[in-house]
């Protein structure tokens, strides 16, 4: 059993393993193109976000990263904060342990830390509920993009208070701009 360190925030001086980790990853489950795509999300959210709009956390196994997750700074019309999960990735081999529960987990925490209100995801609702994340209809929350498959879009108040429906266009940070993302 390897000792896994997981409360650890990103620091760029792992950018190079980060991005790695990403394409690895996604080129195991969904092909070369998908991984190659998915690691060059990371290298431009780690090159072009603002430290202000990035919560990265990592999870470690003998020196190695083994996990890796991005909160970046999603605008929504009003006064709430609000935060996007993407993307996820943990290596193959550790996969079903529970690391990707766990970093999504303390970086919710992270949130909280700095007063984010709302979290949102855009991916598989069997695995994202098991974090707290709820079904969303664009109605409530507007995409910025139409999405491929509406049923994975998701959010959880970290406020406390319940989601309600927010009126008006939302904006990610220009890292996800990209309609292939959604």
């Amino acid at each position: 059993m390897h000792r896994i360190m997981m409360n650890s925030i990103f620091d760029t001086a792992n950018s190079q393993e980060v991005i790695d980790l990403f394409t690895r990853v996604f080129t195991a489950s969904e092909g070369a193109d998908e991984g190659n795509s998915i690691g060059q999300l990371a290298s431009d959210l780690i090159a072009n976000t603002p430290a202000e709009d990035l919560i990265g956390c990592i999870a470690k196994s003998e020196g190695s990263i083994i996990g890796c997750i991005f909160f970046s700074r999603f605008n929504v019309p009003g006064e709430q904060v609000a935060f996007i999960l993407a993307p996820v990735a943990v290596a193959t081999e550790v996969q079903g342990t529970g690391v990707g529960q766990w970093l999504i987990a303390y970086g919710l925490d992270q949130l909280r830390s700095r007063n984010v209100d709302l979290a949102l995801t855009y991916g598989d609702p069997a695995f994202y509920s098991k974090t707290g994340f709820k079904q969303i209809g664009v109605d409530t929350i507007q995409a910025p993009f139409p999405l491929s498959q509406p049923i994975g879009w998701l959010a959880q108040s970290l406020d406390g208070k319940p989601i309600e429906a927010i009126d008006g266009p939302t904006q990610c940070v220009e890292a996800l701009n990209d309609p292939r993302h959604w």
